[in-house]
């Protein structure tokens, strides 16, 4: 089984990654696992560039095939914000309460957003990306107990992502997408 270290401090993201991967015989483990203990500025303005900034702080420590990702919530109505400041858009616990607040005066019509993820890979070869994409809208209430972040607002078909059970969340979302793409090319490489 291929190990490789996820560039994450991030509870939520390493378990759905560990979910995500176990079927296709490939073992995650966290940063902290591997020994590397840093927190990575994301300065970058796109998701490509802070996963690119998070997989090679964690590569120079760690020396061996390292993944990062990082996503966020881009909302038409709001010209792509929160996006790249998805984490940092409020207090945490207040990201979704902040949001609904910004689209209370938008019409059904126009709450159309998505989730992006990006995933880089590094290895000894260089740098991979790939991206996912779970197209969905804002929904007027927070719904659902499950997931986290803006799950509870964000509306795929007719229900929240948060009022899925994690099997189904991990079918459609972003960061499941763009894993299984990444799968794919190492795959297709031989890496794996």
């Amino acid at each position: 089984m291929k190990k490789i270290v996820f560039a994450t401090n991030n509870k939520n993201k390493l378990c759905e990654a560990r979910e995500i991967l176990a079927p296709l015989d490939i073992e995650i483990i966290s940063q902290h696992e591997a020994g590397a203990e840093c927190e990575p500025e994301e300065n970058g303005s796109t998701f490509a560039e802070n996963a690119i900034i998070k997989v090679k702080a964690v590569y120079d420590i760690v020396k061996c095939p390292v993944i990062a990702d990082d996503s966020g919530l881009c909302v038409d109505a709001l010209d792509g914000r929160p996006g790249v400041y998805s984490a940092r858009y409020a207090q945490k616990g207040q990201e979704c309460r902040k949001l609904l607040n910004e689209m209370k005066d938008v019409p059904e019509n126009k709450r159309s957003a998505y989730f992006e993820c990006v995933i880089a890979y590094i290895d000894d070869n260089g740098v991979k990306t790939v991206s996912g994409r779970c197209n969905g809208k804002i929904g007027y209430e927070e719904r659902g107990i499950n997931g986290f972040g803006y799950d509870p607002i964000f509306i795929y078909g007719d229900r929240s992502l948060a009022e899925m059970t994690a099997e189904e969340k991990n079918n459609i979302s972003h960061r499941s997408l763009a894993l299984k793409s990444m799968a794919e090319i190492l795959r297709k490489e031989d890496i794996i």
